[in-house]
């Protein structure tokens, strides 16, 4: 770690402690070349993956978008925000756990989907015949077949 005052390289830790909440570390840390002392906090630093479109573009994965997506779906629904949250959640941790820095936004949509196919099958065949650009009645059926399965 460099030094804060003198920039130099070589510095020695004193003292370590983990905080209250179990997720950063406090470093005491002293200067060899010029006996000062500082502090450092060392945390986990989790980035959800950016979002490839499919024409290339790529975005920041926003959990405003998938939230916004699941209350399109689920409009006028019986589903409670908490159940909501949770798959939001969920999601969102699938992503950081790949440890991709980019993932294509077809996995996003498959998420969601099998997210909503477990909270309400009217949502899932809602965001199913956006997503996937539904053009006559034959994909409604193949859809319904799915959920039957």
């Amino acid at each position: 770690m460099k030094c804060p005052f003198c920039g130099s390289l070589d510095t020695q830790v004193i003292d370590s402690r983990v905080n209250e909440a179990g997720d950063a570390i406090r470093r005491r840390r002293r200067c060899a070349q010029c006996d000062k002392r500082f502090t450092t906090w060392e945390t986990a630093e989790l980035r959800p993956p950016q979002i490839v479109k499919t024409n290339g573009t790529r975005e920041d994965f926003s959990e405003t978008k998938l939230r916004e997506g699941f209350r399109r779906a689920l409009h006028k629904r019986p589903v409670s925000t908490e159940l909501v949250d949770a798959a939001v959640d969920r999601i969102r941790q699938h992503l950081l756990t790949l440890g991709e820095r980019e993932v294509p936004a077809r996995m996003v949509g498959e998420l969601v989907m099998n997210e909503l196919k477990k909270l309400d099958k009217v949502a899932y065949i809602r965001f199913a015949s956006v997503y996937r650009s539904f053009q006559d009645v034959e994909d409604f059926r193949d859809v319904l077949r799915d959920i039957d399965e």
